[in-house]
């Protein structure tokens, strides 16, 4: 909670000052530098350190739009402590508006990283030794891989009582119990001690307006909290409770064709609802998918085609509020 300088990336950041830090790993083949731009605000008053990132998926772009919304609104200007702002951790992904970096390597599978490993393991490496250290809180936006569709939704390890006011203070729509991956970022955070909310909104791909807001709203819900937020912005009003997703299964297709999706993502469906059809290019097969239990929708597949076996919804099999 000290006010002293900030050193980030060889750099000393003072009390009150604005500083963009450019993160510089790696260069094209060009030899162009390819850096990433850190934003850092800190306040003359003493405070936590809150760390914002995203684009870790580089076609993740809902991710991209709340920090930059923030950045442009000027909500990352703390009154107290310090905002630190990543708004494309993977800059290669995003160049080429693919998930993965140009080696193939899955920055979110990567953490945390090694000196002398592929090139997402030493971002990963160099972020996790230079930049998360600095961190009190963090708060990473995701959306949805491929054409499947998330509800707006933050993801927390089960039985962390912290994490759990967290996601009460953000309130988005749903909570979803989810438990750490290894090598991901989120499992590094918890191992260095740095609590994280995982926000999921949306597709790649999409620029989605709603989910971008309930992402905004919910990080100036965590500012405000935790007396960061500047007084003229006003704190998003609390809605209704949001929905605790305790555990959750995913509806796979059991036939392979053409999907037609019937219900909306979000939805609390009943067991044997209808949710979609799948059809052949004959129109000789039509086989409906049935809700298996009653639950909420929480993803959806947007693809137009599926094979047996794809995930095509993700529901809730046993929830309550938060």
């Amino acid at each position: 909670m000290s006010q002293e300088n900030l050193e980030l990336l060889g750099q000393s950041i003072a009390p009150g000052e604005s500083r963009t830090v450019d993160f510089s790993m790696a260069k094209l083949y060009t030899t162009t530098k390819v850096e990433i731009p850190i934003i850092i605000e800190r306040a003359l008053e003493p405070g936590p350190t809150v760390l914002l990132t995203a684009g870790i998926h580089g076609d993740e772009i809902n991710g991209v739009e709340i920090v930059r919304q923030l950045i442009a609104r000027k909500m990352n200007k703390p009154k107290a402590g310090t905002v630190i702002s990543i708004p494309i951790l993977n800059i290669f992904g995003f160049l080429n508006a693919e998930r993965a970096f140009p080696d193939g390597r899955d920055l979110n599978r990567s953490f945390p990283g090694t000196k002398t490993g592929s090139l997402a393991s030493r971002v990963a490496y160099h972020f996790t030794k230079e930049i998360l250290p600095k961190a009190d809180y963090c708060m990473d936006f995701h959306t949805g891989g491929a054409s499947r569709f998330n509800a707006a939704q933050v993801r927390i390890v089960a039985g962390d009582k912290q994490l759990l006011e967290l996601a009460k203070v953000f309130q988005a729509p749903f909570t979803v119990y989810s438990g750490n991956i290894r090598k991901s970022f989120r499992s590094t955070c918890e191992k260095l001690g740095v609590p994280i909310l995982l926000y999921e909104g949306g597709k790649s791909l999409e620029s989605h307006k709603q989910i971008v807001k309930t992402g905004v709203d919910g990080v100036c819900r965590v500012l405000d909290s935790l007396g960061m937020l500047q007084d003229q912005f006003v704190k998003p009003p609390l809605t209704e409770s949001g929905v605790l997703i305790e555990k959750s299964r995913w509806v796979r297709a059991q036939r392979s064709g053409l999907l037609h999706v019937k219900i909306k993502c979000n939805k609390l469906v009943q067991k044997g609802e209808f949710l979609a059809t799948i059809t052949d290019p004959y129109g000789t097969m039509r086989f409906k998918v049935l809700a298996p239990n009653d639950g909420y929708i929480i993803n959806v597949n947007h693809a137009p085609i599926v094979h047996q076996g794809d995930a095509i919804f993700h529901i809730s099999t046993q929830a309550g509020s938060i």
